[in-house]
């Protein structure tokens, strides 16, 4: 039996009478960018995330642009994230002036390590007239922003007490977490900014491309909704932004499927704990570690796994769907080069790399389609012993 990895086809066909009418709700009104079902998705969105305010645009990555630009991220900051994330998280940083600075992850839910973070700022910074400052190069340390990877949040207690400590702002990539929860608070509702891409293969996906930024600041949404239209208002413009608007055919599908999202949540949670049982007794698989804190929303399942590439092999010629995220840590991609990291830097990163797997995890999974995947993987490791 072939597994895909995600379908999102599963996911539409219950509502695809109520997709349809957005789109003719559109037509109807020629209210294509931006209007009334944005406002309404953002007004939405921002009491789903516990938020008092959220701005909708183009993509995740857009959104986290928005964010740094808008929490005044200058040329040459730095910007602290971690190495085993999308390349979007540093690639954003770049883009909006400042320089990515890593520091590892923890071996268990492959996020920022907190002890680490605080390591790193005791032994490198000092607080100046200009905020905190690397005492190496005089360069300010702009942000901090810890990525929620595969569903999971990072340990938010810890890393917000660190950043208001030495009172550095934390920019939350949220990408991957939309609706996860650290305690009583969800993905997007403890830094100055949160950051969500809603790319179609996203728990929260739309039919296109598009993100949200959330906060608890007016002054930064207003900020974020002047620079997600060229810096302005009309036509006169007190700095310059980018066009990165969202359209009112997303806004009105997102609004339908975000009425549906804690439902397909369980639906992933409930698949993720057969496998949590069917894999447990596998001595060289490592099912995730979700912390007693968190409730994670499983964008990914993701295990490690002894002998990764060849069961990675081996599950494609079964027709099963499985991916690695990542194959290759940001502090070791080429474009990355001048920041002068080496192999060794990261040692949790690069190992995460070398032996993580996801496999299909979507809440439309068929009982039958959960036993071919977690039965693969049993065959292949009885195999190896």
């Amino acid at each position: 039996m072939s597994v895909p990895l995600l379908d999102i086809n599963r996911q539409h066909q219950p509502i695809i009478d109520a997709l349809k009418s957005v789109l003719d709700r559109a037509l109807k009104t020629s209210r294509f960018i931006k209007g009334p079902e944005l406002e309404a998705l953002e007004k939405e969105f921002a009491e789903y995330c516990g938020t008092d305010h959220a701005v909708g645009c183009a993509s995740g990555t857009d959104a986290l642009i928005l964010a740094l630009m808008a929490l005044d991220v200058s040329p040459g900051d730095y910007v602290i994230t971690t190495p085993f994330t999308f390349f979007a998280s540093a690639g954003a940083i770049v883009r909006a002036g400042g320089i990515p600075l890593f520091v590892d992850i923890l071996p268990d839910t492959f996020n920022m390590d907190p002890e680490l973070l605080g390591g790193w700022l005791q032994k490198n910074c000092a607080v100046t007239n200009r905020g905190v400052v690397h005492t190496g190069s005089g360069r300010r340390v702009a942000a901090v922003m810890p990525v929620h990877l595969f569903g999971q949040l990072s340990d938010m207690d810890r890393i917000m007490a660190v950043c208001d400590e030495w009172e550095i702002p934390v920019v939350e990539d949220a990408c991957q977490s939309v609706g996860a929860r650290w305690g009583g608070g969800k993905a997007g509702s403890f830094g100055a900014a949160g950051c969500f891409s809603f790319f179609p293969s996203k728990n929260l996906g739309a039919l296109g491309d598009a993100g949200m930024v959330t906060t608890h600041s007016e002054e930064t949404a207003l900020r974020v909704r002047s620079l997600r239209e060229h810096g302005g208002a009309g036509y006169i413009h007190r700095e310059v932004g980018f066009n990165s608007r969202m359209d009112a055919l997303q806004a009105g599908f997102l609004r339908v499927k975000l009425a549906c999202l804690d439902q397909w949540h369980r639906g992933r949670q409930k698949n993720a704990a057969y496998y949590d049982k069917a894999l447990s007794k596998l001595a060289k698989v490592t099912t995730p570690c979700i912390v007693e804190k968190a409730v994670s929303v499983y964008n990914q399942y993701t295990i490690r796994a002894e002998n990764r590439d060849s069961l990675l092999k081996f599950l494609r010629n079964k027709e099963i769907g499985c991916a690695v995220y990542y194959p290759l840590p940001l502090h070791l991609q080429e474009c990355f080069s001048c920041l002068g990291y080496s192999r060794g830097d990261f040692p949790v990163s690069e190992e995460a790399c070398e032996n993580v797997i996801s496999i299909p995890v979507f809440g439309e999974l068929t009982k039958e389609e959960l036993k071919e995947v977690s039965g693969a993987i049993q065959e292949f490791y009885s195999k190896e012993d």
